[in-house]
């Protein structure tokens, strides 16, 4: 009888394993369109209290159509990505044309550099020009051929990137109009046995990383004044440069540990472009100047650390620091950059499922808070 019941176990336990296997399977077939729904509820994530406040608009006692609120909800999150786009490039491009880096007098910021370089190298002779020699490797690399396959590559990428918007647009726009309409998806799919725990899984899910993402932007839009702030009265930037370079700082910041500094690289070459092409900025010398600069990011670095960041995430995810200082190594270890990025969103979800799914453990319940107790205190 006893080993009946193990063969029983352990076919229970090679079929949950095998349509596991099954599922992984599929999913990996259909990765392309699982990441444009993704990437969609996402989206709709951020759209969903805006949806909320327009829906408060009423026209005459009645409140206009979901269809119409959630067009305007996705034409303004694409205004607002566009506004950062348009803001950014622009930017770059007039620190450049400002620094008047193509001058050939001996005061450009060209001639300054091509004399740096060859006295450091001094094997590269007085008649060394670096313009010349990056046109070089240009041409090098824009032959016939490799022009065909580049234009080539771009019209491909091309063709992707509006197959990839279309796609997550319309995706976002379903999933904006009706908030469940994610969780009608799951529901679905899962046996009617636990069909209301995956409801309430999906649902608190859904509720920590709606806060989690509107929390980032917050967070965002704080780092991007700070450094705004800096910049233009500390460092004595124009405003419209300084502005570009903190939304530069800003959005590199979503990347935890490499993106903070890779802004403040960004940051500090733009700077020095500017103090040593156009004359713009403190009048102190050039290495005061750099640690000025590199002061100000770092500071508005440590307010995001130590401020900004312990709220969003204490408030947001209900993680402690710790948790997400581990979360993040074991991410960038496993996934880099990418891993990073996706780390805290990918943790919040295991942590939901193991506390409905998997309390009983006692792993699960020393470092996971039971939901429903957690929930009711929040209630208190």
């Amino acid at each position: 009888m006893e080993n009946k019941r193990s063969v029983d176990v352990l076919s229970g336990w090679i079929l949950k394993l095998l349509v596991a296997a099954i599922v992984l399977v599929i999913c990996w077939y259909f990765r392309t369109e699982l990441i444009y729904i993704l990437v969609a509820f996402v989206i709709s994530l951020l759209g969903h209290p805006i949806m909320r406040l327009l829906r408060k608009i009423k026209i005459g006692k009645k409140p206009l159509p979901d269809t119409l609120l959630a067009i305007i909800t996705i034409v303004a999150i694409i205004a607002i990505v566009v506004l950062i786009i348009t803001r950014l490039i622009p930017v770059v491009v007039n620190i450049l044309q400002d620094a008047s880096l193509m001058e050939t007098g001996e005061n450009s910021l060209i001639t300054k550099l091509n004399n740096w370089l060859i006295s450091l190298f001094p094997s590269l002779g007085p008649d060394f020009d670096l313009i010349a020699v990056l046109l070089d490797k240009v041409r090098s690399a824009f032959s016939f051929s490799g022009v065909t396959s580049v234009l080539g590559s771009v019209a491909s990428i091309a063709v992707d990137v509006v197959v990839w918007l279309f796609a997550i647009i319309f995706i976002s726009f379903f999933f904006i109009k009706n908030e469940n309409l994610f969780s009608k998806i799951i529901m679905a799919l899962v046996p009617d046995s636990i069909e209301s725990s995956v409801e309430k899984t999906v649902g608190e899910v859904t509720h920590l990383l709606s806060r989690y993402f509107i929390g980032l932007v917050i967070e965002i839009l704080g780092v991007v004044l700070l450094d705004f702030l800096g910049l233009w009265l500390i460092v004595r930037i124009n405003p419209s440069y300084a502005i570009g370079i903190a939304f530069i700082a800003g959005i590199l910041n979503i990347i935890p540990y490499v993106g903070p500094i890779m802004g403040e690289v960004i940051g500090v070459l733009l700077c020095l472009v500017l103090k040593c092409g156009a004359g713009v900025g403190l009048g102190v010398p050039v290495w005061a100047f750099i640690l000025i600069v590199l002061g100000v990011m770092l500071a508005v670095q440590l307010i995001d650390n130590f401020v900004y960041q312990p709220i969003i995430y204490s408030t947001s995810i209900k993680s402690t620091p710790l948790e997400i200082f581990i979360v993040l190594l074991l991410a960038g270890e496993l996934g880099g950059t990418l891993g990073l990025l996706v780390g805290i969103p990918a943790y919040t979800v295991v942590r939901v499922v193991a506390a409905r799914f998997f309390y009983q453990h006692k792993i699960v319940r020393r470092l996971i808070p039971d939901i429903e107790k957690e929930n009711t205190d929040s209630i208190i």
